[in-house]
């Protein structure tokens, strides 16, 4: 089998993959029960499959023309392989499609290898909000970033 990974749109039946990969990635855990609130509420997952196991995946909704990157995780056995670049890179595409044309997340100050993948992405620090995530050393900043998206959607 290949190990090249399939990128493919996450729906409801797979909120269990969408929650275990969460969990894998954070201590404030979503539940599959949250994943199909949000796809519900009109949100879209993408997942990344290597030999069909799930090891990515990103949430993300739009409001007109902004969108916000909900969570992006990979599981720590397939991290460094490009996979949170190549499923943001997909929903980019498809969020300008949309009309999208600004995308925004928070990202833990004390994360560099996701402020990597956005910097990449292109996305900059517009603020940040102070002592957002909690961390049992002490709270830790949030970085709010944005991205322009452009109108034709990214090439």
């Amino acid at each position: 089998m290949s190990d090249a990974p399939l990128l493919v749109e996450a729906g409801p039946d797979e909120a269990a993959e969408l929650g275990r990969l969460h969990a894998l990635a954070f201590d404030r855990v979503w539940s599959p029960a949250d994943f199909v609130g949000f796809l519900e509420d009109g949100a879209v997952a993408y997942l990344a499959r290597v030999n069909g196991t799930a090891v990515a995946m990103g949430l993300f909704r739009a409001v007109g023309d902004e969108a916000e990157v909900l969570t992006l995780a990979t599981d720590p056995a397939h991290r460094g392989r490009g996979l949170a670049g190549a499923l943001l890179a997909r929903a980019m595409d498809r969020l300008a499609a949309g009309g999208v044309t600004t995308l925004m997340l928070e990202v833990a100050a004390d994360n560099p290898a996701a402020r990597a993948v956005y910097d990449r992405a292109g996305f900059r620090e517009i603020g940040r909000r102070r002592a957002y995530y909690p961390r049992p050393q002490g709270a830790v900043d949030a970085q709010v970033m944005s991205c322009a998206l452009p109108a034709s959607g990214r090439t």
